[in-house]
């Protein structure tokens, strides 16, 4: 997600921060998350998908994901938006811990030019195993 940020470039994108959340805080926001476009097999109608995203306070996006040198990959990244109480639970209650690793993406950024990324050190990735599909 390093690309959204420009590793830590881009103008009032200078702080990375690591946010450690509660497992069952992420479950609650899965739950309450409204795709931000129709889809047919969640809601029987637009109608019905329009009001679910006026009700909602979590809003569900799929975008393209990127290598570490920005370019844009085949699989999806997810995107969950907050607002309203989901964001003021997560901001007073559901955050664990916190911490700022601007000085650790700086000494990464160079890493991350081109492949084969040597050097690089990327979190691993799993499929997360939601509770409710």
């Amino acid at each position: 997600m390093m690309y959204r940020s420009g590793w830590g470039t881009k103008e009032g994108q200078e702080v990375t921060l690591a946010i450690w959340l509660q497992r069952a805080a992420f479950e609650e926001i899965l739950q309450q998350a409204v795709p931000s476009s129709f889809v047919p097999t969640i809601y029987p109608d637009e109608g019905a998908w329009k009001r679910a995203v006026q009700r909602s306070d979590v809003r569900l996006q799929w975008d393209p994901d990127h290598t570490p040198s920005c370019g844009a990959v085949k699989r999806r990244a997810i995107q969950l938006g907050l607002r309203g109480a989901v964001l003021e639970q997560y901001a007073r209650h559901w955050i664990i811990d916190m911490l700022d690793i601007s000085a650790f993406v700086a000494e990464q950024r160079p890493l991350a030019q081109e492949p084969p990324y040597i050097g690089l050190l990327t979190p691993r990735e799993d499929v997360y195993p939601a509770v409710n599909p």
